[in-house]
């Protein structure tokens, strides 16, 4: 099932949740006077009955007419950005020490490579990498939403996008195994998590992250569509995606390559704490799925679009300095 939030005209009592349904979106709210009609992280928590419940509602319903207002899906409750993708790692980590670190660095690592035709030791990941999933929590109050202009931040001169694929967890959990952690995913989204690369350099040398992620924690964009975990969850390791900026493509990707299995992460995340419906997890970039790994850079004005297969596009405009 594909899911957005949407604005129905005239309805002043706020936005409603909305199926797609033969290319066009049919809002719940009109239909239904159900809590979940308004709330799409409720509606997800409502499993397979509350969906066929749903199906059956919209079958025969004629959609009412829309605005043109641009809506996040949900309010996330939370976020928590991972990175699992060894291969952007790697290729992310060569592109910061050439461009960000002091020359002998620079210098050192490419002399390595160019000698023993081998990846430079310190960009690899390491084993804590490999073990368990590395996340932080971020600025889930910073979400911008399908079409919105991203300001471009203060502080930095390297604003850079981050191909990511989302999900929402639509049941609680707390110490989950990596099975049960699986099963309470609910949907999946787009994300772009946007990176201060500038920033980020300077945090790395002081220790990955550092103590405050200032290189992170600014902005976040979703994507409008929320697909249900039923319909993706199976291929969620194997989507195919693609980056594009003022229409020229950028970069081709897809989300295999990860460390670690979706099940991993919220397992990882709940160990002595309770997660519940709402919280947003990002998964990390994946290969190729920056403008870094590229060293390509983007500018204002700028129209940055990502795409993965089967949830749709997330396309923001950078904003001036």
């Amino acid at each position: 099932m594909r899911l957005k939030r949407v604005q129905v005209a005239g309805d002043g009592a706020g936005p409603s949740a909305a199926v797609e349904r033969d290319g066009r979106w049919v809002a719940l709210a009109p239909l239904s006077d159900e809590p979940w009609a308004r709330d799409l992280v409720a509606l997800l928590a409502g499993g397979a009955e509350l969906r066929a419940r749903v199906e059956q509602l919209v079958a025969g319903a004629e959609p009412a007419p829309l605005t043109d207002a641009v809506l996040l899906p949900f309010e996330p409750r939370s976020l928590r950005a991972f990175s699992i993708y060894p291969e952007h790692v790697e290729q992310s980590a060569r592109v910061l020490v050439r461009r960000f670190f002091p020359k002998p660095a620079a210098g050192a690592m490419r002399a390595f490579e160019r000698v023993t035709r081998r990846t430079f030791p310190p960009l690899k990941p390491n084993a804590q990498f490999l073990q368990q999933p590395a996340f932080y929590v971020g600025n889930h109050t910073a979400f911008l939403a399908d079409g919105e202009t991203m300001p471009w931040p203060s502080h930095t001169d390297r604003l850079d996008f981050e191909l990511e694929l989302g999900f929402v967890l639509a049941a609680p959990v707390a110490d989950a195994t990596p099975r049960e952690g699986e099963a309470a995913i609910g949907g999946f989204f787009v994300v772009n998590d946007w990176s201060a690369r500038d920033v980020q350099a300077d945090e790395y040398r002081h220790g990955i992250f550092g103590p405050v992620i200032k290189s992170k924690t600014f902005n976040n964009s979703m994507g409008a569509v929320v697909v249900t975990a039923d319909e993706l969850l199976d291929r969620a390791a194997d989507l195919r995606g693609a980056i594009r900026v003022n229409g020229e493509v950028w970069s081709e990707t897809s989300t295999a390559g990860a460390a670690h299995a979706l099940g991993a992460l919220v397992a990882r995340a709940s160990a002595g704490e309770r997660l519940a419906p709402g919280d947003v997890f990002a998964t990390g970039t994946v290969p190729r799925g920056s403008g870094l790994e590229l060293d390509r850079w983007i500018q204002p004005g700028d129209v940055v679009e990502l795409e993965l297969e089967r949830l749709g596009t997330l396309t923001n405009t950078i904003g001036a300095r």
